[in-house]
């Protein structure tokens, strides 16, 4: 077991609790195992604070290796299946060759004959070369038969995956099993990128979570701005975090969502947001990893996964966006030019993911634009000494120019799919949502991996159109800024002129391959600004964008491009011709305000510990 190849039938040994409290790392539980296929080696199998460590043990010498907690998902106590006839005989085979089938402890089709338990140890373990860094999946079988009734065996089984789940959810050790009544609320756009979230949520994170034992409620998006609605109309207290399936556009929806609440700052403070990218752009996402070095690969969603079953979470900050009719929040960035132009009018070629952004930028580059307009902003000086950001005091209502976003006739919640069908579930008795029957992957409804407590929502079932206010209100921190037409502050920085491109983000990056702002961190009070001034030629702005993936263009300020830290900037386009997007979202071309406030939003990350 303990060797590379993992899953080698363990025999059990005497347990010894707390054996050496005074070790650096401590020892929960302590055993002795060995493979029944070489009599001649031991296995001495330890879960200590760190991991799980496991020591081979032979004549001529002891070889140690260790799955780090973080890397550990969760365990399952499983038993043998009845063996069919003509079977092999043997229950001491090995489980790497498939010979011992094993079954759910309540589960018909026992074998009664074999009194042992199993312990099933889930593990995605980060392998670390040269090239590539990635995360293997590992499952590690202790099996427990000291003791002549399976009952006994089994309470030994518990005790070592009672301990597990305490340690993965830092709570203090005991031999009563963690339970958390709140599911995860997992929001999924089917049109996002490529049209592959069903896809990848069914093969890349469901089986993880279902490993975890992380209950969720699944709700297939139906209509533009669905995701919004959702969490503005709902009670989000009813679940431990918000996951956004899909690209940057589900989490901007399920983000001004929550600031359209009455009760936006408790819920934010309450609620974290996560998210899974099945999208083109993911910059979110890919920051998310490069913070906390997690893996990144695109279509490969193992890491951020296992942080939806872990629950960690990291503060983040938001810029409230301002245009003549609209107030919004945004988690990822500003764009005016030839990013923005990019962005939008790629999109006819979204069925392709990530490399429209690509050829997008060739076409644009064979006919570079230029927009005329004021670009101001107030700079940051000094961003070694900023001071260490905290949460707004004060509560106060976002009001646009023409005040026609704040009205306060708003209903703080509805309860959604009231009339929704409900069909009985044998677990624990308890009643859930139906769903329809889904069956394939490539059919119009996605078979997803049941697990215990969840819930399913059909993209057609009846009765679960959504009411909402008819007027929804923009809440969330007061603005700090003077109107759109009001005048700026003497000590903020003015350029007019013509500009091929102003872009705004306080995130690493903005896409999967754009390293935008290298020094930035997920909560600091900082937007990077880059603008890039017309007369640049075409050559310049195609190194500039091959700098930017790996990070080198930040360091490439000259009279055409400079890169500046702002707490608060405005754009002031003239003529009708253009675009600006909020997250990769088309906003009104016009005049439009932003500025940061830190730590507002919580954002699940993966476990570093």
């Amino acid at each position: 077991m303990a060797e590379p190849q993992f899953g080698k039938d363990v025999l059990h040994g005497k347990t010894d609790e707390n054996p050496n409290p005074d070790s650096k790392d401590h020892v929960y539980l302590e055993e002795t195992f060995y493979i029944l296929t070489k009599k001649k080696s031991v296995f001495r199998v330890r879960l200590t604070s760190k991991g799980l460590s496991l020591i081979k043990e032979t004549d001529d010498y002891s070889k140690e290796q260790t799955i780090l907690l973080r890397d550990i998902i969760g365990s399952k106590c499983m038993r043998s299946k009845r063996r069919r006839v003509g079977a092999g005989s043997c229950v001491c085979s090995s489980l790497a060759g498939h010979h011992l089938k094993v079954v759910d402890e309540n589960s018909g089709d026992l074998d009664e004959s074999d009194i042992s338990a199993y312990l099933y140890i889930y593990a995605y373990v980060l392998k670390r070369s040269r090239r590539t860094h990635k995360r293997e999946r590992t499952t590690i079988t202790l099996r427990f038969r000291s003791y002549d009734r399976y009952e006994d065996n089994n309470r030994e089984a518990q005790k070592w995956r009672t301990t597990i789940k305490c340690l993965l959810a830092d709570l203090p050790v005991s031999y009563a099993l963690p339970h958390s009544e709140k599911k995860l609320l997992i929001l999924l756009n089917p049109k996002s990128g490529p049209g592959k979230a069903r896809e990848l949520f069914q093969t890349k994170v469901a089986p993880i979570l279902q490993e975890a034992e992380a209950s969720y409620d699944l709700h297939v998006t139906k209509y533009a701005k669905y995701a919004r609605e959702f969490v503005r109309t709902r009670n989000v207290y009813a679940w431990r975090g918000i996951v956004a399936v899909g690209g940057d556009g589900v989490l901007f929806e399920i983000l001004n969502g929550m600031f359209e609440r009455l009760d936006w700052q408790q819920a934010l403070a309450e609620v974290p947001l996560a998210i899974l990218p099945c999208g083109s752009g993911n910059g979110l996402a890919r920051t998310i990893c490069h913070h906390y070095n997690e893996p990144y690969i695109p279509q490969n969603l193992t890491g951020l996964s296992m942080s939806l079953a872990r629950g960690k979470t990291a503060p983040m900050d938001v810029i409230r966006v301002e245009t003549k009719s609209k107030i919004m929040f945004s988690f990822l960035s500003v764009g005016w030019g030839l990013l923005s132009d990019i962005d939008i009018e790629s999109e006819r070629l979204r069925a392709i993911g990530g490399q429209r952004f690509t050829l997008w930028a060739l076409a644009r580059l064979v006919g570079l634009r230029k927009y005329k307009g004021v670009v101001s902003y107030s700079k940051i000086k000094d961003i070694s000494n900023l001071p260490k950001p905290k949460h707004p005091l004060t509560i106060g209502h976002s009001v646009s120019q023409d005040d026609a976003l704040d009205s306060p006739d708003v209903e703080a919640f509805f309860d959604c799919d009231e009339n929704s069908e409900v069909f009985a579930n044998a677990v624990n008795g308890k009643r859930h949502q139906r769903v329809d029957s889904w069956y394939s992957v490539n059919s119009r409804r996605s078979a997803f991996y049941s697990t215990r407590g969840s819930d399913y929502h059909s993209v057609t079932s009846s009765g679960s159109e959504m009411r909402s206010p008819v007027h929804a209100c923009m809440h969330g921190p007061a603005s700090h800024l003077p109107s759109l037409v009001s005048q700026l502050p003497s000590h903020w920085v003015h350029e007019e002129g013509e500009f091929v491109m102003v872009h705004v983000s306080h995130q690493s990056y903005i896409g999967e391959d754009l390293f935008f702002a290298p020094s930035s961190l997920l909560s600091d009070g900082v937007m990077w600004m880059l603008i890039i001034k017309a007369g640049i030629s075409r050559s310049q702005v195609l190194s500039f964008l091959i700098g930017m993936s790996q990070g080198n263009h930040s360091d490439a300020n000259n009279e055409y491009i400079k890169m500046v830290p702002v707490s608060a900037f405005r754009i002031v386009p003239e003529g009708p011709n253009g675009y600006l997007t909020v997250d990769g979202e088309l906003v009104e071309y016009g005049p439009i305000q932003a500025e940061v406030f830190p730590n507002i939003v919580n954002i699940m990350v993966p476990d570093t510990k």
